[in-house]
């Protein structure tokens, strides 16, 4: 552990950063950041209910980690917290990049190999947790990697393509243009609704770096969007994923192409629905949580919603996670 240089992180106070090199390609370095929380000792006179793990949190498409109170929950809750801005995003970002671009979600398996090893993660449980995309990388990485993690936690996960007779009809023609114009544009289907109804400097709460995390989204590329499809065609084909799956939700989704104050108390990004029947693909032991009012990011919700998405996360670890895996 010698050879990691941790520095102080944009987070502020009980947040370090560490840079993980990874090689580089024809935009140059590559690397993936690791933020940890690492606050005081608490003495606690009960054991939490995720004592002893570690947890490696995993952001969406034009995203990156910022969520301090979820940092806060799991520390808590007896964790350590770590989270990883994969290359070409957020904290991993270098000028000339193509932000956010793969061809292959399979690459991102050097990203937390390299976050992994740098965790110590052989050494205690581990806890997965992802948003969006993110889930959809942590899905297929945890099929992959049978018996490396413990638990897999999904925050509104990316695994299905709206519909999946949408999928199966546009899958082989993102496939054709990939392979001719890898890097070509395509219609960009984010009209800023998401952003308005999380950034503080619209109608949201939050304060996060708008280059890191654009008002709407990054530039989507044939290349990238044939790599989520073919993930979200394995999803359908079942994954077999052995430990216990949580996956949390919206109630309802609102996906419309004009503003309705709805959207500040459903998923705007995903229809929850369609992605609460995919999840059933994702193992044998799989939960579907709702939650009344949430975002897309549940985590990013108002106050009384995030309190219960925090509660029903803790009732599935003591139920899932405390009375199997770390007993």
């Amino acid at each position: 552990m010698a050879k990691h240089r941790w520095q102080p992180d944009v987070l502020g106070a009980h947040f370090e950063q560490l840079t993980l090199p990874l090689g580089s390609d024809n935009e140059g370095e590559v690397v993936a950041t690791l933020v940890r929380y690492v606050p005081p000792p608490r003495i606690e006179f009960t054991r939490p209910v995720a004592s002893g793990t570690n947890v490696l949190y995993v952001h969406g498409w034009s995203d990156y980690f910022f969520q301090r109170q979820l940092a806060e929950f799991w520390h808590r809750a007896g964790a350590r917290f770590f989270a990883l801005d994969l290359r070409k995003y957020g904290r991993s970002l270098r000028e000339g990049q193509t932000p956010g671009f793969i061809t292959d979600l399979a690459a991102y398996d050097e990203d937390i190999a390299a976050a992994l090893d740098a965790m110590g993660a052989a050494k205690r449980p581990l806890i997965l947790m992802g948003h969006s995309t993110g889930g959809l990388t942590l899905s297929l990485w945890a099929a992959r990697n049978q018996g490396a993690a413990s638990a897999l936690v999904l925050n509104s996960p990316w695994l299905e393509f709206q519909a999946r007779g949408a999928r199966n009809a546009l899958a082989p023609l993102i496939s054709l243009r990939a392979r001719v114009d890898p890097l070509g544009r395509m219609p960009q289907p984010d009209l800023g609704f998401y952003a308005r109804s999380t950034s503080s400097s619209l109608d949201g709460a939050w304060d996060y770096n708008l280059s890191w995390r654009p008002e709407r989204g990054f530039a989507i590329h044939p290349a990238w969007l044939a790599a989520v499809l073919d993930g979200h065609a394995r999803v359908a084909a079942g994954l077999s994923i052995e430990v216990p799956v949580l996956t949390m939700l919206s109630a309802r989704s609102t996906i419309l192409p004009y503003w309705k104050p709805e959207m500040m108390r459903s998923d705007i990004v995903l229809k929850v629905d369609d992605i609460a029947r995919a999840a059933l693909q994702l193992g044998p032991t799989v939960t579907v949580t709702r939650i009344e009012g949430a975002l897309h990011d549940i985590f990013l919700s108002e106050p009384a919603v995030r309190a219960e998405a925090y509660t029903q996360l803790t009732h599935w670890l003591r139920g899932y996670v405390r009375t199997s895996a770390f007993r």
